[in-house]
Parts: C-alpha cells; sequence; structure tokens
C-alpha cells in the first residue's frame, strides 16, 4: 500500500510543502484541480523532491485537448525524472460548458477518444514517427520536427490515470488505463459490487491479465477529543452532501440503501441551502464514507476497509498539523495494517 498527500493551497509554496511530504514519508504528492491549476504546483515540486510519485488527481481533460496536455505531461514526466502520473476525470456538462466555455459530449466516448488522441502525441514524441491521428472528438495530424519535444528515457514516460463513478467510466479505466482513481464519495459496497467488476470487464476487453493500479482519497474525521472530531466532521458532512445531492451519482447511495436522501438533498441544493443540507447526513450515513477516530485508531480502519481494494491511499482533507513523528508513525502504521490485512486474506 502506497500512502499519498495533496499540494491544496495552488502554487505558492508548493515546492516546500512537497518537500515536507516526502521527508515525513509520503510515497506521492498530487494536486487536485479545483480552484487552482493542477499542473503548475508540480512543476515546483518536481525541482524540491527526489523519490516521491507526482501527480494530478485530477486534470479535467475535457476542458483542454489532447496536445496542449501531452505538453505539460511530458515536460513534468522529464522534469522529474519520470516521477509523473497525469490523472484525469471528467467533471459535469455545467463546469466545462459554462465554466470552461468548451465542448461536451457523451462523456465515455468522449474520454475514449481524448485518452486514444493522447497516447497518439506521446507515440510521436518518443518515436518521431508522423502523427496522424483522426477521431471522433479530436484529430491531431500535424507535428513537425521543431516542435516535438523528443523522446524520454526509457520508463520515463507518463502514466494515465482515469478518475471513476459508474460502469461506464470502470470499464474504460480497465480497458485502456494505467490506473482508476476511486472517487472520495464511495463506499466498499460500491467498489465490490459496481466499480470492480466493471474495472474487470474493461481489462478483459483489453486482453489484460491485470487490473490497474486503483487509489483513493479517504475523507477522515480525525482528533484527539470528540469536540475535535465532531469539528472536523462538520467538513465532511458538507462534501458528502454536497456529492450526495448529484443525481449521477445515485448508485453509490443505492448500494448502501441510502438514496432516500437524495431527493431533498438536490431540492437544498438548487435552493442555495448548502449548510442545511449537511444536518441530513446522519452519523450512519456518514459513517459509509468516512472513517472516524484518532490518528492512532485511524489505520486498522484503512486496513480493515480498504486493504486488497486500492494500492494507493490518502486524505482528502489536510491531516491536522500534528508533530511530524506522530505523522510519520501514522504513515508507517497504516502500511503495515495493510500489509496484514492483505496476508491475512490471502
Amino acid at each position: 500500500m502506497k500512502f499519498d498527500t495533496f499540494l491544496t493551497e495552488g502554487l505558492l509554496g508548493a515546492g516546500e510543502r512537497a518537500a515536507a511530504a516526502e521527508r515525513l514519508g509520503f510515497d506521492a504528492v498530487w494536486c487536485g484541480e479545483v480552484a487552482h491549476d493542477p499542473l503548475l504546483p508540480l512543476a515546483v515540486a518536481a525541482e524540491t523532491t527526489e523519490r516521491v510519485t507526482l501527480g494530478t488527481s485530477i486534470a479535467l481533460a475535457f476542458a483542454r485537448n489532447p496536445m496542449s496536455l501531452a505538453y505539460q505531461a511530458w515536460d513534468l514526466a522529464s522534469a522529474s525524472e519520470g516521477r509523473f502520473v497525469l490523472g484525469l476525470g471528467t467533471q459535469v456538462k455545467a463546469h466545462i460548458s459554462r465554466r470552461f466555455s468548451m465542448p461536451w459530449d457523451r462523456p465515455g466516448p468522449q474520454m475514449r477518444d481524448f485518452v486514444t488522441a493522447l497516447r497518439a502525441v506521446f507515440h510521436s514524441f518518443q518515436t518521431g514517427e508522423p502523427l496522424s491521428y483522426k477521431g471522433t472528438h479530436y484529430e491531431h495530424t500535424f507535428l513537425t520536427p521543431l516542435f516535438n519535444p523528443g523522446p524520454l528515457p526509457e520508463g520515463h514516460q507518463p502514466q494515465v490515470s482515469l478518475a471513476v463513478v459508474g460502469d461506464t467510466m470502470s470499464a474504460l479505466a480497465g480497458e485502456l488505463f494505467d490506473g482508476v482513481i476511486y472517487h472520495a464519495f464511495t463506499n466498499t459496497d460500491y467498489i465490490d459490487a459496481v466499480t470492480i467488476p466493471a474495472l474487470r470487464r474493461g481489462a478483459d476487453r483489453a486482453g489484460r491479465t491485470e487490473l490497474p493500479w486503483r487509489q483513493t482519497f479517504m475523507l477522515m474525521i480525525v482528533g484527539d477529543t470528540e469536540e475535535e472530531q465532531e469539528e472536523c466532521a462538520r467538513k465532511v458532512r458538507k462534501q458528502v452532501a454536497f456529492y450526495a445531492s448529484t443525481p449521477n451519482y445515485i448508485e453509490v447511495l443505492e448500494a448502501v440503501g441510502c438514496e432516500g436522501i437524495q431527493p431533498e438533498l438536490l431540492q437544498l441544493s438548487k435552493q442555495g441551502r448548502w449548510d442545511d443540507m449537511a444536518t441530513l447526513m446522519t452519523d450512519d450515513v456518514l459513517d459509509h464514507f468516512a472513517l472516524r477516530g484518532t490518528l492512532e485508531e485511524i489505520p486498522d480502519q484503512i486496513a480493515s476497509r480498504f486493504a486488497g481494494r486500492v494500492d494507493r491511499i490518502g486524505s482528502y482533507f489536510p491531516l491536522p498539523d500534528y508533530e511530524p513523528d506522530r505523522l510519520a508513525e501514522f504513515i508507517s502504521a497504516a502500511r503495515q495494517r495493510c500489509a496484514e490485512q492483505e496476508v491475512v486474506a490471502s
């Protein structure tokens, strides 16, 4: 089990934060596309770290085009000496069409076209062969030597992973991607019933004998006292309520018998009543999606819930500002508990 962390504060100070994460023993540093660009901080982190994987979790594919993203990924892979992973996601139509003013089609076929075009560009970068990709959504048929950055050392080419919710994207990840990113709004029932079978179908379709590596970022309610945990829980309740209000995620709620809360959450979201939505997140609902306890109690819960289901794990929200030795022990304990759990399961 790899244990990862997020860079959440944007570009300023990203290099120092990444270096600190490496010293603590984290295996990877990821950036998400929320209020900041996810690629810029990683460029700085590539210069201040030596060991950790650096990646996007995620960058919005449809807000970009395959060629521009290929250049960025190639440069980051070069600067990090092969430590870069390009994690992609779709977002939803409103963000792509209204926030980024980019075209939106059926996300499954569009993502298939995007990653196939991206890999065609990568192939031309690496081999120097002419670029001739013509898909439904993307065409890349012109790349002269002047604009080709040239090959990377063997094994340094960027891996590409996909964020998934639902059968279609999970099957696509199993078929075409190096890694898969489980949405933070997931649960083990849904992973076992929907995600893993779909990954296997996709892998079978491509003739792959192994599934892509799997990653998740947990929602954790961490604190040394009940008061500290409840303060953390307020933030987690808001996040789970936001996700649970999304119609596309109804199947995730159905997997644990909680689909009845979505209609009211959806109405409250349309009215902008975000704080009221959190009140619907009872502890019974929240416990399907979040771990809860002290920093020393969480590793056992991680192993129980995720060992054998993921290869990489991290915290969705930044961990509290504990002393470095305590955080390092937490990371070590989480790895050890997961390894023990996997031995028992085998």
